[in-house]
């Protein structure tokens, strides 16, 4: 009986490849659609968070809502497709889900946001993406990719590993640079310096963006690229909306540091 759904819900799956296609091409113009959009209206959280956007929730329970699905999809997709993987397929998970698990279960443990509040309608925007982009990723993996163990060896698959440890390192690292200029008691901000801070105002989201540009190199695939186009339209916006904030903040917030890209944007 068991054995019987598996090849039934794998049999429905394979068939919706024209509409995953479809999806697709709309998903990544979603994207490209919410960019402008978010430039110019501010998202009300962190920072921005403001009155006016419905209920509220506490800060931390609400990034670990809209996170979870990340930890989720894939491994159900892996329940009910029980199918051996290919080493580069199992790495390239491995990478999305080691970056999530510490987002998930380690990063909130450490961010001092007592008595914050977020937007609840904040927290299912970013659910839906999450689920969204899992179920994007896992019928990729799962039912389109054909990587041989060969593709290991591949420029392309290096270039993109390498990518994507650096960019992670500078995300991590930035995010814990920043937790740590708020001693215990502290509520305000402060002007962070040193490492990549010297450059831009939020290196934690340009690591983050290098980082899923290299995930997407590792595969060289649309639908994964799809996460790196999305990644860049969401936290851009982001950025430049800290940056601006910073500079009405602090009348003495180094002027030479750009927003996301070092001395261009």
């Amino acid at each position: 009986m068991g054995e019987n759904l598996v090849d039934c819900i794998t049999s429905r799956l394979r068939m919706t490849l024209s509409m995953y296609c479809q999806l697709l091409y709309m998903w990544i113009g979603l994207a490209l659609i919410v960019l402008p959009v978010a430039i110019i209206k501010v998202a009300p959280y962190g920072r921005h968070t403001r009155e006016g956007w419905g209920w509220m929730m506490d800060n931390k329970w609400g990034w670990i809502i809209m996170e979870l699905p990340t930890l989720i999809i894939l491994p159900v997709f892996r329940i009910l497709y029980p199918t051996s993987l290919s080493l580069p397929i199992s790495v390239m998970i491995g990478c999305y889900l080691l970056h999530y698990l510490h987002r998930v279960m380690i990063y909130p443990n450490f961010i001092k946001t007592e008595g914050k509040r977020i937007p609840l309608n904040i927290v299912l925007s970013a659910f839906f993406f999450n689920v969204i982009n899992g179920l994007v990723l896992s019928y990729f993996f799962f039912f389109i990719a054909t990587y041989e163990d060969a593709w290991l060896m591949d420029p392309r698959f290096i270039i993109g590993l390498v990518i994507f440890l650096i960019g992670a390192y500078i995300n991590v690292r930035s995010d814990y640079f920043l937790i740590s200029l708020r001693k215990p008691g502290e509520t305000g901000y402060k002007i962070p310096k040193g490492f990549m801070f010297q450059y831009v105002s939020c290196p934690n989201h340009l690591g983050e963006i290098i980082e899923w540009l290299g995930f997407g190199i590792m595969a060289w695939a649309f639908p994964v690229f799809s996460f790196s186009i999305w990644t860049a339209s969401n936290l851009i916006p982001r950025t430049l909306n800290h940056h601006s904030w910073y500079l009405k903040l602090f009348p003495d917030y180094p002027k030479e540091r750009k927003a996301v890209i070092p001395f261009i944007l």
